[in-house]
């Protein structure tokens, strides 16, 4: 509404230039930390898909340039099984998604119940030969609990949900165990204390530690 009343500028995803860009540099730093030879399988997981969208963009942008060469890796785009209109659009084979009624997910960065650009992140998924995948707010939990007690790494339940659709995959024969597989975690699991089963300390507002 403050768009129309008061001119002010529309930042949402995908309505400016700039947040796109933003995300590319995550398909930059992928191809830097190969080396310039890509990855087999990268999953990322996708509320909106912008991430995903980004480091597609990216990748397109290298080869043009004659930075990379050969076949892109496969883009795998994980929903949580709650609110997954993509997952549900790639099965389908439609071009766009179905705007999810009842979107239901813990997982705050997943709940998107229709993303403005899913048609671009369908399109990546596809010409990558990649694939879209669901897993449940349980599996997200029992992944990100798994990896904090075995690898330390306390990771936010979107990127949890990545260690259960590879999982998930693997099961399926879909991954092998010579691929070279990335996962990109969003953020951190301290913003999600209800996820875990140890109770933590938490201060209050103007409380001194």
């Amino acid at each position: 509404k403050g768009i129309e009343t008061h001119g002010w500028y529309d930042a949402s995803t995908l309505k400016e230039p700039y947040r796109i860009e933003g995300k590319k540099t995550m398909g930059l730093e992928i191809a830097e930390a190969f080396r310039w030879d890509l990855p087999d399988v990268i999953l990322y997981p996708a509320g909106g898909g912008v991430g995903l969208i980004g480091i597609w963009k990216a990748f397109q942008e290298l080869q043009t340039m004659g930075w990379i060469a050969g076949r892109m890796p496969k883009l795998v785009a994980v929903q949580a099984a709650g609110c997954n209109p993509l997952v549900q659009a790639f099965a389908a084979g439609a071009e766009a998604s179905v705007f999810c009624e009842e979107a239901q997910t813990k997982a705050s960065g997943l709940r998107v119940p229709k993303a403005l650009g899913d048609f671009l992140v369908l399109r990546a998924v596809r010409e990558t030969d990649g694939c879209a995948v669901d897993v449940t707010d349980c599996q997200m939990a029992v992944a990100m609990q798994t990896l904090a007690a075995k690898e330390g790494m306390l990771i936010c339940p979107e990127g949890a949900a990545l260690i259960a659709a590879t999982e998930k995959l693997r099961h399926r024969g879909w991954l092998q165990q010579s691929d070279r597989v990335v996962l990109l975690n969003t953020g951190s699991g301290l913003k999600y204390p209800e996820w875990l089963d140890a109770t933590l300390p938490k201060a209050e507002i103007g409380q001194t530690l």
